[in-house]
């Protein structure tokens, strides 16, 4: 082994490899034996399109002159569909929905413009597409969100008839055969993590509405139906997400158990679980931070017995697993597959799948999963690069104790097959803090960790305070603390690190985007634990952003920090912005010029601030970007620009 300094070790990933043979995949959904999928490819500008493959035949695209996206919400989700071979999709930017016939014509169902469209549903039988829409030319300062059904024998030029109206959020609408509605909905100030409800509701008159799950402080999120008639759904009233059913009469809990089995609803995406018939549900959940894949079965007399609300392990036999069942009829009994994957992403019907799957130790693969045998087809990869397996570092837990418990985290040590640091030296580390806040991260393979490691870079990635996947009460750490217990949890993860010999105390460094560019900015701030700090698209003043920011955030702040006005001292205090006296090392600040989350002022005003105090600040605009980096050459340049960064501050020249 060759002895080189930390972060000038060569790497075999370059920067144009994030991008180069890479795709963003959906889970896809199967569709008679078809696979459909889509695909982002930042070669094209981010562009995303949706793929069809049928038995024996090559993957095709079916839009290759569109970008299939949506808007509402800004993060979009939900924004195609299919059923027997007819697509239906919203095109990016105009927002219109297109449809797509058996015979590959396309016709536009409703116009965008003053429209967006988003949890599309195609239900053929009924002639209908339902949606969620968003009207942004209602009076006001925030569009007006609605239910919709387009008449797919018509071209809705008004944007579709509406179905449900009220509340300021919705999401899945979805029929079952007899012409029931079910959907889930939600006020200001709630996000759909705090207190949703789920409603049912015949189509022909929705205003005659049941509610059947959710209520103040109670998260109800993902209604399907059952073939028998039942609705499925997920609620966190157990302090978990975990399964539900309402036979139309009551509600009942299928699964009691301390994991999530989804994440939080920032996207309006499919159900995460796939319902493979009346009673067996194929699902994903998180334990430890770690996704598993198995199946929920329950109601079924015909199966043998076991104990109530088991973990039947992967190790069991197939043939045994698939036919167990618990001893009672209200709780079932979850069978584990023999996946080696660490994160999934799953939604669909039947017996077999579409999913994505995320691997330690490889890129993720989107493969058509067989529920019943555990059985993957692999139908594409995420990415072509191969790494030789001894440069690949895998993600190890991490935690640390907190005053509200322990805190967890996933550490990326340097890894190389050919070179090593020299004896004594300790590796400069990169602390990442994750948006959302109420987002997660997971061990899963990713470039652009390894794009560092390889270099002899560690990468400490925290699920503070607040991120999804230890249940409620670690989420609601973050009420009213945001600025406070994230940073401090940052901070702490990083001492903690450096204590246990595995970083140089004097090489530490944060790094975040969204909600994790705000922790960054107040670590930076709030403390003299970090010698540099990387913002992308971070907030740096509180009461810019509860005054200028979208519908679906309006509020958020009020959980996270506190209701605005009458909390705007605390919005002064919490900010970065008002706090450079204490900063005393340099920043990054990196920033789309089209980014309607969190606006382009916030690292302008950011860094003429920093400026002004004779610090230094390098901030970088990328036109036509939003809130995230989809083209290929700014996604590269991020990168770049990041590497030189840290070794002219850190003291390391990177390898060319």
């Amino acid at each position: 082994m060759t002895a080189m300094p930390y972060g000038s070790w060569p790497s075999p990933i370059l920067a144009a490899d994030l991008t180069r043979s890479s795709v963003r995949l959906s889970p896809g959904r199967m569709d008679a034996g078809v696979r459909y999928w889509t695909e982002g490819h930042p070669e094209q500008g981010g562009r995303v399109g949706l793929w069809r493959q049928g038995p024996n035949e090559p993957p095709t695209e079916l839009t290759p002159e569109a970008y299939v996206r949506t808007g509402v919400n800004e993060y979009g989700g939900g924004d195609w569909t299919v059923q027997d071979g007819v697509v239906a999709y919203s095109s990016w930017p105009d927002g219109s929905v297109q449809v797509r016939t058996n015979d590959g014509a396309t016709t536009e169902l409703a116009p965008g413009g003053r429209f967006r469209y988003a949890a599309l549903s195609l239900h053929r039988e009924f002639g209908l597409l339902l949606a969620v829409r968003e009207d942004h030319e209602v009076a006001g300062n925030e569009p007006e969100t609605t239910i919709v059904a387009l008449d797919l024998a018509e071209t809705n030029p008004d944007g579709g008839r509406v179905l449900v109206a009220g509340a300021d959020f919705y999401a899945h609408p979805c029929l079952d055969a007899s012409g029931r509605l079910a959907w889930c909905e939600w006020d200001h100030p709630n996000l759909p993590w705090d207190s949703t409800r789920i409603v049912v509701a015949p189509l022909d008159s929705p205003a005659d509405r049941t509610q059947v799950a959710g209520g103040p402080g109670i998260s109800a999120l993902y209604p399907a139906w059952a073939p028998d008639g039942a609705l499925l759904y997920l609620s966190d009233a157990s302090g978990y997400w975990n399964f539900e059913r309402w036979d139309g009469s009551a509600s009942r809990p299928l699964f009691s158990a301390p994991y999530d089995f989804c994440g939080p609803l920032w996207v309006l995406t499919p159900v995460p679980y796939t319902v493979i018939d009346a009673s067996r549900i194929g699902c994903t959940w998180l334990a430890d931070g770690v996704a598993r894949l198995g199946v929920l079965a329950f109601a079924d007399p015909g199966y043998a017995v076991v104990p109530a609300n088991t973990v039947i392990p992967a190790k069991a036999g197939i043939s045994q697993r698939d036919r167990w069942i618990s001893a009672e009829d209200r709780p079932g009994t979850l069978t584990e597959l023999g996946v080696t994957a660490v994160a999934a992403d799953v939604t669909g019907t039947g017996v077999s799948t579409l999913a994505v799957l995320g691997y330690a130790d490889r890129p993720a693969e989107l493969v058509e999963l067989d529920w019943i045998t555990g059985q993957t087809t692999v139908v594409r990869k995420a990415s072509e690069v191969d790494l030789d397996q001894a440069m690949i570092s895998v993600a190890q837990p991490f935690s640390w104790e907190s005053p509200d418990g322990p805190v967890h985290a996933w550490y990326y040590p340097p890894t190389h097959a050919d070179v090593t640091a020299p004896a004594g030296e300790l590796p400069p580390i990169q602390v990442w803090s994750h948006g959302g806040p109420t987002a997660f991260s997971d061990p899963g393979f990713a470039l652009a960790v390894q794009y560092w490691t390889t270099r002899g870079i560690g990468i400490l990635d925290v699920n503070y305070s607040g991120s999804t996947g230890y249940g409620r009460a670690y989420r609601d750490r973050l009420r009213g603390t945001w600025g406070v217990a994230d940073v401090r949890d940052c901070i702490n993860g990083a001492v903690a690190l450096a204590a246990a010999g595995l970083a140089d105390g004097k090489r530490l460094s944060i790094r975040g985007g969204s909600a994790g560019g705000f922790t960054t900015l107040a670590a930076l701030t709030t403390s003299k634990v970090f010698a540099s700090g990387i913002s992308l698209y971070g907030i740096g003043d509180l009461e810019t952003l509860a005054t200028d920011t979208h519908k679906f955030e309006k509020h958020y702040l009020d959980g996270l920090v506190a209701p605005y006005p009458a909390g705007r001292q605390t919005y002064l205090d919490r900010s970065p912005i008002r706090h450079l006296d204490q900063l005393s090392c340099p920043m990054l600040l990196l920033q789309g010029s089209e980014d309607k989350v969190v606006p382009p002022s916030q690292a302008e005003a950011m860094a003429q601030a920093v400026l002004a105090k004779g610090l230094t600040a390098d901030l970088v605009v990328f036109e036509g970007e939003g809130h995230g980096f989809r083209r290929s050459e700014n996604i590269i340049k991020v990168a770049e620009l990041a590497l030189a960064f840290l070794g002219r501050v850190h003291g390391f020249r990177p390898a060319t």
